[in-house]
């Protein structure tokens, strides 16, 4: 329980209650001085291992001895709140940091303390060894996912908000480092990955139906395809929609890059016999791509940096996707006849 000021240590005289205006405050009557009781601030630190892990350290000493919470610790007079936080940092963790920005400010009150308000930073480690310090009897990196209930109600709001402002920017990390490093398809050792754009290719797949349509009504008329204009729609509606209902198959995880290849050599072919001529077989694969970008267009994507980097990567997944399909149709078309059509892939 924090104690309350009893005498003056100005002068040693008695204290006692006055108002001042509205507020009630200590009062020195012999020196006619108000004391004000101000927050004291508090500085805690959010440290991130290479893995995303949150460093915490347990209190060994009251209050709140024997429970987690992260670096933590009073500013004192003369010092930065950012030079504080790095101070405690150290003194309780053994590491370190540099400050990366500002997290959360709260208040509350403390029975023992009374006051407070609380600054918790971002920082990045700079040295030292993982140890605990004076003050803590453990130090220890957390996974996000199994961050223990903290002594203080301002580290758990401090660490919930960190967690909830960071995780858009990791998913975008995360879907850049799977299409960098797993290939064109977004796949890795022929196992399918999760990336952010997958949610739109869904969303295509469910809306196979209606892009098909869209995409019919564009090439029967379009100049650059004046040989699908009298070609049997229902016909055309199977093809693209064979297409567009295993988007995600075609862009990766369910077809490889020989089902790709066979499959559109096998249509350049087939194209020829039906008499299209090369030109208007590689503007109808370009109309599907517009009507799908369109449609992504359509959904609007553009609210937040998350969603701005699910149509980017997917538009890029298409290209890759059609400058391929577009390759082997050409390359299809242009094969001497050899005999019957190769085994395509359909569903």
């Amino acid at each position: 329980m924090k104690k309350k000021r009893t005498f003056c240590h100005y002068c040693g005289g008695a204290i006692c209650r006055e108002w001042e205006e509205d507020v009630q405050r200590d009062f020195c009557a012999k020196c006619r001085t108000f004391f004000y009781e101000n927050p004291l601030p508090v500085v805690s630190v959010i440290l991130l291992s290479a893995n995303r892990d949150i460093l915490l350290v347990k209190r060994g000493r009251r209050p709140y001895r024997g429970r987690w919470c992260l670096p933590t610790g009073f500013v004192e007079s003369g010092e930065s709140i950012e030079t504080a936080a790095l101070r405690e940092l150290e003194e309780e963790a053994g590491v370190q940091g540099r400050i990366i920005g500002l997290v959360d400010v709260d208040s509350g009150t403390n029975s023992f303390y009374g006051d407070l308000i609380f600054l918790c930073f971002e920082a990045e480690l700079a040295g030292g060894r993982l140890q605990p310090g004076g003050d803590t009897v453990a130090a220890k990196y957390f996974p996000i996912g199994k961050i223990p209930s903290l002594a203080f109600s301002a580290n758990n709001r401090a660490v919930e908000t960190f967690i909830r402002n960071k995780s858009d920017y990791w998913a975008i990390v995360d879907s850049f480092s799977l299409t960098a490093g797993a290939g064109e398809e977004g796949t890795a050792g022929g196992r399918k990955q999760n990336l952010l754009s997958d949610r739109l290719v869904q969303v295509i797949e469910a809306n196979a139906e209606m892009i098909s349509r869209l995409w019919i009504e564009d090439v029967s008329s379009n100049r650059s395809t004046p040989g699908y204009h009298n070609f049997d729609r229902q016909r055309l509606f199977g093809r693209v929609h064979t297409i567009l209902s295993q988007f995600g198959k075609w862009l990766g995880g369910g077809y490889d890059d020989r089902d790709i290849q066979d499959y559109y050599t096998d249509m350049g072919r087939e194209r020829r016999r039906e008499g299209f001529k090369l030109g208007e077989i590689l503007s109808a694969l370009s109309l599907i791509k517009k009507h799908l970008w369109e449609f992504a267009l359509s959904r609007g994507m553009w609210q937040k940096t998350i969603d701005i980097y699910m149509a980017l990567e997917l538009d890029r997944r298409i290209v890759i996707f059609f400058d391929k399909a577009s390759f082997y149709t050409a390359r299809g078309y242009e094969l001497p006849e050899t005999g019957p059509l190769g085994k395509r892939v359909l569903p």
